[in-house]
């Protein structure tokens, strides 16, 4: 199990997980502060990045959102919010406590509802959500992790994910589908959904929206990508191309520093990829060979990767950057039982023992390639003596799914597995057991659709305690000869009922609703006072204020 070699080496720069080893390039889009105490304005808020979309370069433009319908919700609180409605098709006991993280976005198609970071519950309503500015916007690998300070050494939960525009043709067809445009980087938020942190690639590269990933030393494991000039009639493809290089950076969160990075064009042979190097004819005259989709960290530092484009995964020693082993591809250390090859995939993450998760797209090649097989769920048990690789358990979806791309297969701490499906509209859960193929419906628990095209890179389900700093939101409305007011607050868990106060000015309110129930992310309570002045309190389980909104004006 030696170590590959490329056949298009070059001299590289090379960079040991020590700190100091390199110093942040200039223009880095990274800040740190502490969370206040109280509501209000957050002082020495870091920067904001990746707020605009990158310049078009393609023939056409991303179609507008569909901000509107039956698909989207709409509230009269917080008039600026519509995020997509998802059809929850299954809900069975036994499901993991915890919500559901996605990032919405659609391929070819008008985006139903905002682009953004949303927070669901199991029924679909939405429980937090940031909508983003454009289309041409994207957040992806929106999940919650563990942060820990790089100074006190203090864990905290928080939210993460990329932002930035993906290179979605045909609106933008300067890269190939799938790679990020320059501009992006990487979000932290606190559980008062305030912004600790942004991230930014180093060294020229451009931040990936594959991977994003907390350390426990204080760092950060991202992918980064660029195109790299290249000559590519050797592998037959045009004289002055490129090939979409990718890098692993890790940045210590405390110095600003580049502490480690692995490069593949260091240590994988272009030749070996599966996607000929002619089709960078589509994309820019740039060869995307390898796609690195994931990364993750083993408990002795080693480094398991996914190369979509090579159908192989890798062990990479994290103190020699050798490769251990290969898992599928043309150079393969283990042979595969049934069942357990697998096709384009992602999301490889180690599991306990000698076994492997992803999810096997089975699919396809772009554009318009087809299918090896169906996108499945996928753990496998590694036999490191035999050298072989078995299929211990899969995930199947019924109706029969086959993604072109994205997806993950998560482990829940209840012992079930959470499938996002990629480019296909679904999310799922599933015991342990799994199933089989063309058997989909068994063991599922939970499943849910997302509107029209919409889909999300990866789903995630996590436990999350929202805490917002900012107040609730209300709005009064005369309906039907009656005031109704509408309570919201974008990002609470804890809030169960809301308390409404009216009163003939502002100064003089008293309250006319004690404990109505919250039915949702927007609660509507129907009141005969006449106001015109109302406010709404957010109460706990036990019935304590957590926060009050502003005072708000009838409106007819």
């Amino acid at each position: 199990m030696a170590e590959r070699r490329p056949g298009a080496r070059r001299e590289r720069r090379r960079l040991s997980r020590t700190t100091g080893a390199c110093v942040l390039a200039a223009g880095l889009a990274f800040a740190i502060c502490s969370p206040p105490a109280a509501a209000g304005p957050r002082p020495d808020r870091p920067r904001l990045c990746a707020t605009k979309p990158a310049p078009p370069t393609g023939s056409a433009t991303t179609p507008p959102p569909i901000t509107s319908g039956s698909d989207v919700w709409s509230f009269v609180s917080a008039p600026e919010l519509h995020p997509q409605k998802v059809t929850v098709t299954a809900h069975k006991p036994g499901t993991a406590p915890g919500k559901i993280f996605v990032g919405p976005y659609a391929i070819g198609a008008p985006v139903v509802g905002q682009t953004g970071a949303l927070i669901s519950d199991n029924s679909g309503d939405p429980v937090w959500y940031r909508p983003l500015s454009s289309p041409d916007l994207q957040n992806a690998d929106f999940k919650v992790q563990t942060y820990h300070h790089p100074e006190s050494g203090k864990a905290q939960p928080v939210l993460t994910w990329w932002q930035g525009s993906i290179a979605i043709p045909p609106t933008y067809t300067n890269l190939p589908g799938g790679a990020p445009e320059p501009g992006g980087c990487y979000y932290i938020y606190d559980n008062h959904y305030g912004l600790i942190t942004t991230v930014s690639a180093q060294h020229g590269f451009n931040a990936d929206e594959h991977e994003f990933l907390l350390t426990r030393r204080g760092t950060a494991l991202f992918i980064a990508t660029k195109p790299v000039p290249m000559d590519l009639r050797r592998y037959g493809g045009p004289k002055d191309g490129a090939i979409l290089d990718s890098e692993i950076q890790e940045v210590d969160l405390k110095t600003r520093k580049l502490v480690f990075s692995w490069d593949l064009l260091d240590h994988l042979d272009p030749a070996d990829s599966e996607v000929p190097a002619s089709d960078a004819a589509t994309s820019g005259g740039v060869w995307d060979a390898y796609h690195l989709n994931s990364v993750d960290e083993g408990s002795g530092g080693e480094l398991l990767i996914s190369v979509r484009n090579f159908w192989a995964i890798y062990d990479i020693s994290g103190k020699t950057k050798k490769i251990r082993w290969q898992l599928g591809g043309k150079k393969s250390d283990f042979a595969f039982g049934p069942d357990a090859k697998f096709y384009w995939q992602h999301d490889a993450r180690f599991r306990q023992g000698n076994r492997i998760s992803l999810f096997d797209d089975g699919c396809c090649n772009q554009p318009g390639g087809s299918p090896e097989q169906e996108s499945h769920g996928l753990i496998l048990d590694l036999d490191f003596d035999n050298h072989t690789a078995t299929a211990a358990r899969t995930y199947y979806h019924q109706p029969p799914l086959f993604s072109a791309s994205q997806g993950n297969t998560q482990a829940l701490a209840n012992g079930n597995e959470f499938i996002g499906w990629g480019q296909s509209s679904y999310y799922s859960e599933y015991t342990h057991a799994g199933n089989t193929e063309g058997n989909g419906s068994k063991n599922l628990l939970y499943d849910a659709k997302m509107p029209g095209s919409n889909i999300s890179y990866r789903a995630f389900r996590n436990k999350w305690v929202g805490e917002p700093y900012y107040p609730p939101r209300a709005a009064a409305k005369t309906v039907g000869g009656h005031s109704v007011v509408y309570a919201s607050w974008n990002g609470s868990t804890q809030t169960r009922a809301w308390q409404v106060l009216a009163g003939p000015d502002p100064d003089s309110l008293s309250v006319v609703a004690r404990h109505a129930e919250r039915t949702g992310f927007e609660t509507a309570v129907p009141t005969a006072d006449p106001g015109p002045y109302f406010q709404v309190k957010a109460l706990d389980e036990e019935g304590h204020v957590l926060k009050s909104s502003g005072v708000v004006t009838l409106t007819r």
